[in-house]
């Protein structure tokens, strides 16, 4: 997956002019004032925003994995995060909880973040995402169970349709020893405090 489109440039400009085009459609002046950088700073801010395109979870990883005899909980939680709904291009944004029992290898805890990011950059559903992010892991540092909880709010929930601001959508994806061991599965949750 790393390296499947091209960066900057021809692409960027295709964007801008895209984006300049949607102005006018919504009715709007894209030579106004306020709306003249508009079109490339959108183009930037998409390319952003998506940039988990250009990425896999081993180029994020690389050998920060270490090897070391313990077989207990490694959780980090409450990790901010924030990607781009699918349906209506509109933000979705909250926090990760991301746990693994080690199997021999642990991996550096500031790459946990940033395979989140892998993901969380593409356009997608919350229940994708908190797959995504379980297998990246699991495929990687091949652990004995990883637990992934997704808390987040949707823009698209809230701006629109029923316009219900504040309600939270919880997403679970529990692999190896989390899906198959209770006790494992209930000491995390009850470590998010989702119990």
């Amino acid at each position: 997956m790393s390296a499947t489109r091209p960066l900057p440039g021809e692409a960027g400009e295709r964007l801008a002019d895209l984006v300049h085009d949607l102005i006018l459609e919504v009715g709007e002046n894209p030579l106004r004032e306020g709306l003249a950088g508009t079109p490339a700073r959108v183009a930037e801010s998409l390319r952003f925003l998506t940039d988990g395109y250009r990425l896999d979870v081993a180029d994020v990883v690389q050998d920060a994995i270490f090897a070391h005899d313990t077989d207990e909980m490694v959780l980090v939680r409450d990790l901010p995060l924030f990607s781009l709904c699918e349906h209506h291009l509109l933000p979705f944004f909250g926090s990760c909880h991301v746990a693994y029992v080690p199997d021999g290898r642990v991996v550096g805890l500031s790459k946990i973040p940033r395979v989140i990011d892998v993901f969380a950059h593409r356009l997608q559903i919350q229940e994708s995402l908190t797959n995504q992010i379980a297998e990246g892991l699991s495929s990687a540092l091949r652990p004995r169970g990883v637990a992934v909880v997704i808390e987040a709010r949707h823009l698209c929930m809230e701006m629109r349709g029923v316009e219900r601001v504040g309600g939270s959508t919880v997403t679970s994806c529990m692999l190896g020893a989390f899906r198959t061991d209770a006790r494992t599965r209930s000491e995390f949750l009850d470590l998010i405090g989702r119990r």
